[in-house]
């Protein structure tokens, strides 16, 4: 079986499976060949240890080099590797010439610094090329890269610092954000200020603030990577060699440390990358020009917007801006300069989108070159799914191919997911596993659920870029994905799912966003998909709430596309056009799923809280509405939105 026909094909032997993963290494430029292509040792449930999982035993590689000078040794050098857009609107092209070279001076500089093999560094920077440089430059030297959104509060990275004993912090004096400047030398300050191993802290000047400065603790970039020389001689490492550390978001508990590996991850990036985002044609793939839109420091952007597209020598975008800056077309702009191939986003953007545009996309935006669309981080709606086929896809005969996928930071790489190739597609559907690893859905008891049923999702045949362990504490890596099925050895994703008739998997959140409705399970996405139909809706968050007679109530949260409907006092002719709001979406839920699903509260607010990758956080929703003690807030991506909804919820009681 080749890469190539993978797609058609379905893995039925752990021997085949073997054998596809065998092949999809030799994707990559290996300095040794492995001799063993897995090995994987069963959980321990007394010792209360995952289980030890080895892919390409035996083999060196770098994958830094692999990213870069492979593609200049052969011949490569002067293709674009970045296309780097600006908020302000600066632009630059990155050769992967030029991208060697850079990937080179910021080795030389680490190893200036001090760090050597297995050091930690943390990376709190915006989406910027020197982002990906360093990442690289971490990856080319054996340092352990984690990366950090640059939005993240100084709470949210302290933690980090502290918890991988990171040597060196990168940041920047400042970024960009809707037109203004944002500090954020000010949260790395304070991030370092306690007790923590940070040597140095490399800072970029960006926007050209001036900043609070420790002499001796921090350098400049242009000082200390600039002046380095351009060549830099890389040295292979094992291919169990530990790459990044993913941390997980939460609302409740610490974020989860996720160790991943080099020789398996970037194998499944590498190989994913080419399944789900290249041009089916293998002869126009040159022309392939991939977007995602993700910021950098999430897994998402680790292995299509960095690992992925780079180790198959591919052109991208990276775009350091929010998609409506200075206006809501921002997005179209981009694809239509840069003439992109693939676009990849998340839910929670399209549903901007449709709000934004309620009329569709305006036709002087030239789509035409979007051959395929990705949606990641949660479910999509079928509406915003179709919403998404049809505009963006609007110069296709049939709408996009879309690759609606289905993974998380855990498994480094799609699981789920529909083929470009595939001659249909159904809304908001995660359709099947791809090739090498399988799922299925079970009960608590490990037995499938019937069609149409919700249970458990796992994967029961995991792929090489699978998370190792909890940086730390491997014991809470065991109990948070092993221990429930640890006798048939399966991972457990933590989210719910349905097969339907046709035996196509559809996701529906995770399984504690699941609301107990007089004994009717009811899935919050299924809620929300619901709501956003209406065409006054521009995004809907459902949490369960205690009811003294159902057990639990549904309480939606939505966003009004008619942004005067939100008051936290409204007059009466308001609270008029409120109820008369209301009520037309409780109908809506009615009408298309029941009156047993229909919200008993509704909530208009400006937004919904969400982390970075998109996925709305229920839980801190269930406890604004209740006005218990909120979980963690520092991982999401828009924070100031928890006290305007809590003034909400505290005005209506």
């Amino acid at each position: 079986m080749t890469i190539e026909s993978a797609s058609t094909a379905t893995l039925v032997s752990e021997e085949a499976r073997q054998a596809f993963w065998d092949e999809a290494a030799h994707l990559l430029d290996w300095d040794t060949e492995w001799h063993t292509t897995s090995q994987i040792l069963p959980a321990d449930p007394v010792a209360k240890r995952g289980p030890q999982i080895s892919w390409y035993l035996g083999g060196k590689l770098n994958a830094a080099v692999n990213c870069a000078d492979r593609h200049v040794a052969a011949g490569r050098g002067d293709k674009v590797a970045l296309y780097f857009e600006g908020e302000p609107g600066d632009r630059v092209a990155v050769t992967y010439k030029n991208l060697q070279e850079r990937v080179s001076q910021a080795a030389n500089a680490l190893e200036s610094l001090g760090v050597v093999k297995g050091d930690r560094v943390v990376i709190y920077l915006p989406v910027l090329i020197e982002t990906v440089v360093i990442t690289l430059a971490c990856a080319r030297i054996g340092a352990i890269h984690s990366l950090v959104f640059g939005g993240f509060s100084a709470e949210a990275l302290k933690f980090r610092v502290e918890d991988t004993k990171a040597k060196v912090l990168v940041t920047t004096d400042g970024q960009f954000r809707r037109g203004t400047s944002v500090p954020v030398k000010d949260n790395a300050d304070q991030a370092v200020s306690g007790e923590n191993e940070i040597e140095k802290v490399l800072v970029i000047r960006r926007t050209g603030d001036e900043i609070p400065w420790t002499e001796g603790r921090d350098v400049w970039w242009h000082d200390v990577v600039d002046t380095q020389p351009t060549e830099h001689a890389a040295q292979s490492f094992d291919s169990e060699t530990p790459l990044f550390i993913m941390y997980t978001s939460g609302t409740t508990g610490q974020p989860k440390g996720l160790v991943h590996t080099t020789g398996g991850y970037l194998t499944q990036a590498a190989a994913s990358y080419n399944m789900l985002f290249a041009n089916p044609d293998v002869s126009k793939r040159d022309q392939d020009v991939h977007w995602c839109t993700a910021d950098l420091a999430w897994v998402t952007a680790h292995t299509y917007e960095i690992y992925g597209p780079l180790s198959n020598g591919v052109t991208q975008v990276i775009y350091e801006g929010v998609p409506n800056a200075p206006h809501p077309g921002r997005h179209f702009e981009v694809i239509e300069r840069y003439k992109v191939t693939s676009y990849y986003t998340a839910p929670t953007l399209v549903r901007s989108l449709m709000g934004w545009f309620p009329q569709g996309i305006p036709a002087s935006y030239d789509l035409s070159s979007i051959n395929i669309g990705g949606t990641v981080g949660e479910a999509v709606n079928p509406e915003a799914w179709k919403w998404f086929r049809e505009q963006l896809g609007r110069d296709t005969t049939e709408g996009l191919p879309m690759v609606d996928t289905w993974w998380q930071s855990e498994s480094g790489a799609t699981i789920l997911s529909p083929l470009p190739t595939d001659e249909y597609f159904k809304p908001g559907c995660a359709a099947r596993a791809l090739p090498g690893v399988s799922v299925d859905i079970v009960d608590a008891q490990g037995q499938r659920v019937a069609p149409n049923t919700q249970g458990n999702i796992v994967i029961t045949q995991t792929g090489p870029s699978m998370a190792r362990t909890v940086w730390g504490n491997p014991e809470r890596y065991y109990t948070s994905y092993w221990e429930q099925y640890v006798g048939q050895g399966w991972f457990l994703a933590g989210d719910g799912a349905r097969f339907d008739d046709d035996g196509d998997i559809f996701i529906l959140g995770r399984t504690d966003d699941v609301i107990n409705i007089s004994g009717h399970r009811l899935s919050t996405i299924e809620i929300e998909s619901a709501l956003v139909t209406n065409a006054g809706v521009v995004e809907a968050g459902v949490c369960p709430t205690p009811d003294a007679k159902t057990g639990h109530a549904a309480t939606a949260f939505v966003v009004p596309l008619d942004k005067s409907l939100i008051a936290e006092y409204p007059d009466e002719h308001l609270a008029a056009r409120q109820a008369q709001f209301i009520a037309e979406l409780r109908s809506t839920v009615a009408n298309q799923i029941g009156p047993i699903a229909k919200p008993r509260d509704v909530v208009l607010v400006p937004d919904v809280p969400k982390t970075r990758s998109g996925k709305i956080m229920r839980r801190l929703l269930t406890q604004l509405f209740e006005g218990t003690t909120l979980g963690d807030t520092t991982s999401l991506q828009n924070e100031p939105c928890i006290p305007e909804i809590n003034a909400i919820c505290r005005a209506r009681s």
